[in-house]
């Protein structure tokens, strides 16, 4: 039997029965075992009833708070703000991610949490940026060689060194994303 329970922190709940012997199960962060030891007979309204030993298994996650686990992209609006954020890079040694999307594609607005989600994965290493091509100057959209969206690029020492144009399924344009971001990283 599982429950989810109210709090967050515990996950599931399962009750065992056991007849011979006592576990302790653990695979979590934290896991509490509770036994009744009765065994014998419930009287009530006449009847006779076994009572069977049973083991209580609770496990707790605790999420790692120490990280975040979006971190939103910021946006870049015209060609000054994009050398600045290339010239910290390369003054880091740190590629960058940069997504090139519009306010009305499905597929990027679908695909911008997740990316927002693997750049709390990479937090420390690379940092990710957006660009909304319907509200920045057409110089900065022919600048990165944007012809589909969404295309999400990597650059580091100032140019464009791979993309990935997502145009089919999420979780297919993610690991194309993470097979980019382990070459230069």
């Amino acid at each position: 039997m599982s429950i989810l329970a109210p709090n967050s922190h515990i996950l599931y709940r399962e009750t065992y029965y056991r007849d011979q012997q006592q576990q302790l199960f653990s695979n979590g962060n934290c896991s509490v075992l509770f036994n009744s030891y009765g065994f014998g007979f419930d009287r009530r309204n006449g009847e006779s009833r076994k009572i069977v030993k049973r083991d209580l298994r609770v496990d707790a996650f605790w999420p790692d708070l120490s990280r975040p686990t979006t971190v939103e992209m910021e946006p870049i609006k015209d060609c000054e703000q994009l050398d600045q954020i290339l010239a910290r890079a390369r003054e880091l040694s740190q590629p960058i991610i940069i997504d090139w999307m519009a306010a009305w594609c499905r597929k990027c607005i679908f695909l911008k949490p997740k990316l927002e989600k693997l750049a709390a994965e990479y937090d420390t290493k690379i940092k990710f940026y957006c660009v909304d091509v319907n509200n920045v100057p057409q110089a900065l959209v022919k600048r990165g060689n944007i012809s589909k969206m969404p295309t999400i690029q990597l650059w580091k020492d100032g140019e464009m060194k791979a993309e990935v144009i997502g145009g089919h399924k999420a979780w297919l344009v993610m690991d194309e994303v993470r097979e980019m971001i382990q070459k230069f990283v």
